[in-house]
């Protein structure tokens, strides 16, 4: 008996399928979806914030020798503060020393910014080199990664790195 209750309703279920068109569930468009970022928990990005002697020089210095790109300048009653530059996801701002802890005091002591890119290191290695920089060590792996070393014109040391797997 068991066989032909579940033949019964398997064949009321076909049958009303078929008299009842089943609802798609509905779906938001792509522009009314939230991104995944705005789902996610917790932080999503960090940009860092480095203090430079000359901030329009710095900002140039990325720009030419690393391939940033301007993506903010912040004046102040004509007064130029410093500004952001951007490749892809990462954001690097420079602000203009005030030199109120004093015009002698040394930057980028202690700091180090890691950055991590699915290009090719050796390529961009030499790229930087042939645009006038100086690596601070050519590429090499370690670590589980194939990496570079080089230091801004304020003293800040930067790692381009890329993974091995």
């Amino acid at each position: 008996m068991a066989k032909k209750v579940k033949r019964q309703t398997r064949a009321r279920s076909e049958s009303s399928a078929k008299a009842r068109p089943r609802a798609k569930a509905a779906r938001k468009p792509a522009a009314v979806r939230k991104p995944a970022a705005v789902r996610a928990k917790g932080p999503q990005s960090v940009a860092a914030g480095l203090t430079a002697n000359d901030a329009a020089a710095s900002i140039k210095w990325y720009c030419d020798v690393l391939g940033f790109k301007v993506k903010e300048r912040w004046e102040q009653e004509g007064t130029f503060l410093g500004g952001s530059v951007a490749q892809g996801p990462v954001t690097i701002n420079i602000g203009q020393d005030d030199w109120k802890l004093g015009r002698d005091r040394k930057k980028g002591q202690g700091v180090r910014l890691y950055i991590t890119t699915a290009g090719d290191i050796d390529k961009y290695a030499k790229a930087i080199t042939s645009k006038g920089g100086t690596l601070d060590h050519e590429p090499k792996d370690e670590w589980g990664f194939r990496a570079f070393g080089i230091t801004d014109p304020d003293g800040y040391k930067i790692t381009i790195m890329r993974p091995l797997k």
